[in-house]
C-alpha cells in the first residue's frame, strides 16, 4: 500500500527536495497534507501538483488567501492554521508518515505530537531532540514511532548501523564530517565583516538561510553532536565532528576491533530523504551518481574551535547536560534571525548565546512544559542580548535586509 504522507514544511529546501523524491516514485506514496509559514504562492502550486486533503499555513490571512486560490481551480484541499492545526494534523490517523521538515523549535510540538500518536517520522528538524532529547526519545519509544533520520550526517550513522541499536560496547564512537562552510579558510579577523549573504553561500549544499548560517558558525553541527547523542543513544564523549571540505563521506562509524564504515554520496539531500521514505527497502532518488574517480581528494581536518566558537559552546553544553541544550538552541535562533536582519554581526552570533549560556547554567528541563518554559525564557535573554549589542555595534547599513527566519 502507498505510504500517506504529512510534510511539515512543504515549502523548505527538505520538504521540495521530499516531493521531488515522491515525485519520481508516485506510485508509492500519498501526499496527504503539505504545511508552510508564509510562502503561499509556492504551496498552492504544490497543492495544484499533489491534491493533499489538507493544507495548513501559519496565518489566518494566509488561509484565505490558499482557500480562494484553491477553489477558484476547483480542487477541494482543506485549509487550516495555526499551531494547534499541526499538531492535530500530525496525530490524525489519515496518514503514515511525517517529514519534519520545519526548521527551529517550532516545529517540536507537531512532531511531538506525532511521536505520541505512534507515527513514522522521517526526522530534519533536529531541534526536537536538542530541546528535549530523552523526553522525545522516551515518547517515541513508548508508542512504537519509528524515528528515520533525515539529516545527512545522521542518516549516514543510520546506514552504518543498519538501522539497528547495536550492543554496548560494540561502538567505539561515531564521527560527524562537517564541510567546515564557507568560511573555512577565511582570515579570522575579517570574521566580523561577513554578510548575510555570504554567510548563506554553502560550497557544497543547497539550504535554508538559517541553515546555512548555522553551517557557515558550525553551530549546526554542534547541534547534530547533540542530536547523535540521543539518536544513538551514545555517551556525548563518543561523538566527534571531522571537517571533511569534499562533504562525500557524510559520518562514519568506528567499532570495537577499530573497523570504521562510512557512507559515501554526492551532496544531495535527496538522497537520505529518499533513504528514509523507502526504508527498509530502496528507492531512486533522482541524485547524480558518485563517480569516485573524479573526486581529486578526500582530506580531513579537526575544527578550530578560535575560528568556530558556536562549535566549541555546543561540546560545553553536551558536556554540562540537563536542559542547556534548550538555552543554546533558543539563543542561537534568536542571534541567526537579528544576523539576517544585519541588526548584530555575524561573530556577534556567538556572544549573544555565550552571554544566555552563562546566564542559566544548571538549567534542567524535566517535561515539556519545562522545554518550552525555557526556550521562551531564553529567547528573551536572547533579544535583550542582541538590543545591548544593536546599541554597541556599528553594524547599521543604509539598507538594512529585513528578512527573518523562514519556518516553511
Amino acid at each position: 500500500m502507498p505510504q500517506r504522507l504529512l510534510v511539515l514544511g512543504s515549502t523548505g529546501s527538505i520538504g521540495e527536495s521530499t516531493l521531488d523524491v515522491v515525485s519520481r516514485n508516485a506510485d508509492a506514496f500519498v501526499v496527504h497534507a503539505l504545511t508552510a509559514h508564509r510562502n503561499i504562492e509556492r504551496l498552492f502550486k504544490q497543492c495544484l501538483k499533489f491534491r493533499p486533503a489538507l493544507a495548513i499555513v501559519s496565518e489566518p490571512h494566509h488561509a484565505i488567501e490558499l482557500q480562494a486560490n484553491l477553489q477558484s481551480v476547483g480542487l477541494k484541499t482543506e485549509v487550516y492554521c495555526g499551531a494547534q492545526a499541526l499538531c492535530t494534523a500530525a496525530s490524525a490517523a489519515d496518514y503514515d508518515t511525517v517529514v519534519a521538515a520545519i526548521v527551529g523549535a517550532a516545529g517540536l510540538p507537531p512532531v511531538l505530537s506525532a511521536a505520541r500518536a505512534g507515527k513514522k517520522i522521517l526526522l530534519a528538524n533536529k531541534e526536537a531532540l536538542v530541546m528535549s532529547g530523552a523526553l522525545f526519545m522516551d515518547t517515541a519509544a513508548k508508542s512504537g514511532a519509528v524515528i528515520v533520520p533525515v539529516d545527512s550526517e545522521h542518516n549516514a550513522i543510520f546506514q552504518c548501523l543498519h538501522g539497528a541499536q547495536k550492543a554496548p560496547g560494540e561502538i567505539e564512537r561515531l564521527i560527524l564530517t562537517a564541510s567546515g562552510g564557507p568560511f573555512r579558510t577565511r582570515p579570522v579577523h575579517t570574521l566580523d565583516q561577513v554578510t548575510p549573504d555570504e554567510a548563506c553561500a554553502h560550497p557544497n549544499w543547497r539550504m535554508g538561510r538559517k541553515i546555512s548560517v548555522d553551517s557557515a558558525t558550525m553551530m549546526n553541527k554542534g547541534l547534530e553532536l547533540i542530536e547523535a547523542r540521543w539518536l544513538f543513544d551514545i555517551g556525548a564523549e563518543r561523538i566527534e565532528a571531522l571537517i571533511h571540505p569534499q562533504s562525500i563521506i557524510h559520518s562514519m562509524v568506528v567499532f570495537r576491533d577499530q573497523s570504521v564504515l562510512a557512507q559515501l554520496g554526492t551532496p544531495d539531500m535527496r538522497t537520505p530523504i529518499a533513504h528514509a521514505l523507502a526504508y527498509p527497502q530502496r528507492m531512486a532518488s533522482g541524485v547524480e551518481p558518485l563517480d569516485l574517480a573524479k573526486v581529486a581528494t578526500l582530506t580531513f581536518e579537526k575544527p578550530d574551535l578560535t575560528r568556530f566558537p558556536c562549535l566549541a559552546l555546543a561540546q560545553q553544553v553536551i558536556r554540562e547536560g540537563g536542559g542547556m541544550s534548550t538555552v543554546l538552541n533558543a539563543a542561537n535562533e534568536v542571534a541567526v534571525e537579528a544576523f539576517l536582519a544585519r541588526r548584530i554581526r555575524f561573530t556577534d552570533i556567538a556572544r549573544v548565546v555565550d552571554g544566555v549560556l552563562q546566564k542559566n547554567t544548571g538549567a534542567s528541563v524535566r517535561s515539556f512544559e519545562d522545554v518550552m518554559a525555557t526556550d521562551e525564557q531564553s529567547r528573551q535573554m536572547g533579544h535583550e542580548a542582541v538590543q545591548r549589542l544593536c546599541h554597541s555595534t556599528a553594524y547599521f547599513v543604509s539598507k538594512p535586509n529585513h528578512s527573518s527566519l523562514s519556518r516553511s
